[in-house]
């Protein structure tokens, strides 16, 4: 299924139009149905890389364009002469505009420690230096301020909690603290700010819980559990200040489509429309636009199905959630934030910056009648967002704006 040029904008208008989070399906991934992928971003494309289909493990790859809504054929993992790459369940990642597949298992391997790097630019892949920690499937991963970081999975003694950051830059790995939950592999992982996450996964048991790591601090926090059902294989995303964990499979073999949102500001969960398409696990995700892409997986057969999540408020929660007028925006020595007149009794500003940090205390915020004036001089230039309490314990208030 090929759409028009037009695709973006007719998936914006029908998301607007619904006033909700909402998903929308999109071209069928090239190649054969398929799971245990490896997925990135790179120049505005996303990529899916090796994986597991009827025949065996691969290690082709397909390119999808956000824009024609098409999937394209690019070069396998290991280029030309990867014979004895093909692999699944490895970890995927971009940095620099480069993408990078690394440990999983293959056709002569349960476990492997390799790292390979894509460059679009040369369309070549080269490998860079092997996975520091043991040989290992299933692992998580995800990237804060151009670092990766890689842990948890299952090697030849067991289930593993170990964890390690890769710079590409100086092509290095190196170890980090250990996960803060129990050993275990197929949990998910994604960042917000400079804030890593990992939940769910399967330790003996399925699990739903959900841990922090804060790099500054090399510390691993228990956060509030996902109060959807324990589960294993599933997909994990966020962009700053909310995350998200969709489908897997749970301890009864059931495979899950539901989607649930966690908000860094609350530490609280909310359910999200589910996918409108049969429950899976190990399905692959990458975001363009601030849009998630979906698919692939495996629910007793394999899937080549994918599907557009754009994530907004339905009609009472935005109403809640957005402020009159916030300015001027961009800012250089003040913002005015202008409430609705029932709004004007909310007395409780915080402030945090785009790696999740409180900076209140650097900056000089004075509440009136109409709402706030917050001197920001003493702020790095950068994108900056707001939280707002409701006295009456109701739902809070975001909003954000640009420091220059």
């Amino acid at each position: 299924m090929k759409l028009n040029l037009l695709f973006s904008a007719v998936l914006f208008t029908a998301t607007l139009a619904h006033a909700q989070d909402s998903w929308m399906q999109v071209d069928s991934v090239k190649g054969p149905p398929k799971s245990v992928c490896a997925a990135f971003t790179l120049n505005g494309q996303g990529y899916v890389a090796t994986g597991l289909d009827s025949t065996g493990f691969t290690r082709r790859m397909y390119s999808y364009d956000f824009v024609q809504n098409d999937w394209d054929t690019e070069l396998s993992l290991g280029g030309a002469n990867g014979g004895g790459l093909s692999r699944g369940s490895a970890v995927g990642f971009s940095i620099f505009n480069k993408g990078y597949v690394c440990t999983g298992q293959g056709d002569n391997t349960n476990f492997l420690n390799d790292t390979w790097e894509y460059d679009p630019a040369l369309d070549v892949w080269t490998q860079k230096a092997d996975f520091l920690g043991s040989a290992r499937r299933n692992a998580v991963c995800f990237v804060i301020d151009d670092i990766a970081y890689v842990g948890t999975g299952e090697d030849a003694s067991g289930l593993r909690k170990d964890f390690y950051k890769y710079d590409p830059v100086n092509n290095i790995w190196g170890v980090i603290a250990d996960f803060g939950g129990t050993p275990r592999k197929k949990a998910t992982a994604f960042a917000l700010g400079n804030l890593g996450y990992v939940g769910t996964g399967d330790d003996g048991v399925v699990r739903n819980d959900l841990w922090q790591y804060q790099v500054f601090q090399n510390t691993w926090t228990q956060k509030a559990n996902m109060p959807g059902t324990a589960r294993c294989g599933a997909v994990g995303w966020g962009t700053f200040p909310t995350g998200f964990i969709a489908t897997g499979e749970d301890i009864t073999g059931t495979y899950k489509n539901d989607v649930w949102e966690y908000n860094y500001f609350t530490n609280q969960w909310i359910q999200r429309t589910s996918i409108p398409a049969p429950g899976r696990k190990h399905a692959f995700v990458f975001m363009l636009n601030n849009i998630a892409f979906v698919g692939c997986g495996y629910n007793g057969d394999f899937m080549d199905d994918c599907y557009a999540y754009t994530p907004l408020v339905g009609i009472t929660e935005q109403n809640n959630l957005t402020v009159v007028n916030t300015f001027p925006n961009p800012a250089t020595s003040h913002i005015t934030i202008e409430l609705k007149a029932q709004q004007s009794s909310r007395n409780s500003l915080q402030l945090y910056n785009a790696a999740g940090q409180n900076v209140t205390a650097q900056c000089e915020v004075t509440a009136n009648s109409s709402g706030f004036t917050v001197q920001v001089e003493q702020l790095a230039a950068g994108n900056y967002f707001y939280v707002i309490a409701e006295p009456l314990n109701q739902m809070p208030m975001y909003g954000a704006f640009v420091k220059n």
